[in-house]
């Protein structure tokens, strides 16, 4: 869809990023620091419903590095995740790319696989909280960002006592982790009642409100040189010599000398359009947000066995979890949504009913393995960076920032060899 009296793309950038939300924006941040010219691509409006950059939890800071892919997640049905009711449901379908990367997904689940990839998302999650720390120093954007350490809260006693095992090894990582001690929840809540048997306290939690950070920061890079084409759809390429020469467009042709796709859910279509195949899947993810209780957390809380996360908007809470593998659809599941906020009244009992403001469900961009796909493909100058998954608000800035690196030929902070886009197959194009 074109805004009406649109004005035509800018036809020969630097460097075109396809998808304006946390990924594409953090990448457009890099490269034009770098002194490239550039144009971001976005389908809808910056920071509009149709982007996951608008209605998740917005969480970033060290915790969440867990690859989605964990030990014991071979089998989907011993976990249950065919029935509806999972917190990680698996709509069963006849899909062959669902079926491969189901096949690599269980290739990942192996404790070794697990821990090489937590070293790696932690140490991009750490790099992305300095950049963003960096970032935030603008007074803008400032205003969107929030920093008062994340609670994890455990409902049974052997969800807590694994979670308490794991401290040591997860403060050897540089994640900051403690046990709480007896009272010390009610301390740091003193208004939330929990009906939990124990819980975790991570200083470095911080989130971004979302969308007001994704349009705080349109603007900035607005300013600062960054060309945004909102309402505005990527229709083909135009590929000789195993390199894009030019892209079409509802806005008109542009002929620049790189392109990042970095478009969500909708990078597998946009990079097949290129005939480059990504090992993609979208997960679909629910949000809830309503008027703030007069005992909710003043901080953000994971509901960890239940995979809910609850995040304070002012005066409004926003819930979000249900993780679901249901391809392109993004439907709202009044059951899912509905197991959402039983999962909450578990967790906290006596929070009482506020108004809803809005229900959302956003598509995440998912790889097997949990790790994303940042890199050069098949095609000379065309790179991804893509994959990021649940947790794609705290690996962006990491992310936009190798993919600077990668086109300025620098030596990158971020070790790129485990976010190879080849590494489950070519992706050489079909096109020549």
């Amino acid at each position: 869809m074109t805004s009406e009296g649109a004005a035509p793309v800018r036809s020969d950038p630097d460097v075109v990023v396809v998808g304006g939300g946390v990924a594409g924006l953090f990448c457009a941040y890099h490269l034009r620091r770098s002194g490239a010219s550039v144009t971001v691509l976005e389908r809808g409006a910056l920071g509009g419903p149709q982007s996951c950059s608008y209605g998740n939890t917005g969480f970033v800071g060290t915790h969440g590095a867990a690859p989605l892919a964990e030990p014991g997640m071979r089998s989907l049905r011993t976990l249950g995740m065919l029935s509806p009711g999972a917190a990680f449901y698996v709509r069963p379908r006849l899909d062959r790319e669902l079926l491969r990367w189901l096949g690599h997904f269980g290739q990942a689940c192996s404790a070794t696989a697990a821990a090489a990839g937590f070293r790696v998302l932690v140490g991009m999650k750490k790099r992305s909280l300095e950049i963003l720390l960096g970032l935030c120093e603008s007074p803008s954007i400032a205003a969107t960002f929030e920093s008062p350490g994340i609670v994890l809260t455990y409902r049974t006693a052997e969800g807590f006592a694994a979670a308490s095992r794991s401290v040591a090894r997860t403060i050897a990582s540089g994640v900051p982790l403690r046990v709480l001690g007896p009272g010390e929840l009610d301390e740091l809540e003193p208004k939330t009642r929990f009906a939990v048997h124990g819980a975790l306290y991570n200083p470095e939690g911080a989130y971004l409100r979302v969308p007001e950070f994704v349009i705080e920061f349109g603007r900035l890079l607005r300013e600062m040189g960054v060309e945004i084409c909102e309402h505005t759809d990527v229709l083909g390429f135009e590929v000789q010599t195993l390199k894009v020469v030019g892209l079409h467009t509802n806005r008109g042709d542009l002929r620049p000398r790189d392109v990042v796709v970095a478009a969500g859910a909708w990078s597998t279509e946009c990079a097949r359009l290129a005939g480059i195949g990504l090992m993609l899947q979208p997960i679909k993810g629910y949000s809830v947000t309503m008027d703030m209780p007069s005992s909710g957390p003043s901080r953000p809380v994971l509901l960890s066995e239940g995979r809910v996360a609850m995040v304070p908007l002012g005066d409004r809470l926003r819930i979000g979890g249900r993780l679901e593998l249901a391809g392109m659809n993004n439907d709202i599941s009044a059951r899912r949504v509905q197991g959402m906020l039983r999962t909450v009244h578990e967790y906290l009992p006596e929070l009482e009913e506020t108004q809803t403001r809005e229900t959302w469900s956003g598509l995440r961009p998912c790889t097997p393995d949990g790790l994303p796909l940042i890199g050069r493909t098949g095609l000379r100058n065309l790179l991804v960076a893509v994959g990021y998954g649940h947790i794609g608000m705290g690996l962006a800035p990491a992310g936009g920032e190798l993919i600077s690196h990668i086109l300025a030929g620098e030596q990158p902070i971020t070790d790129p060899a485990p976010l190879r886009p080849d590494r489950f197959g070519s992706t050489e194009s079909t096109r020549r």
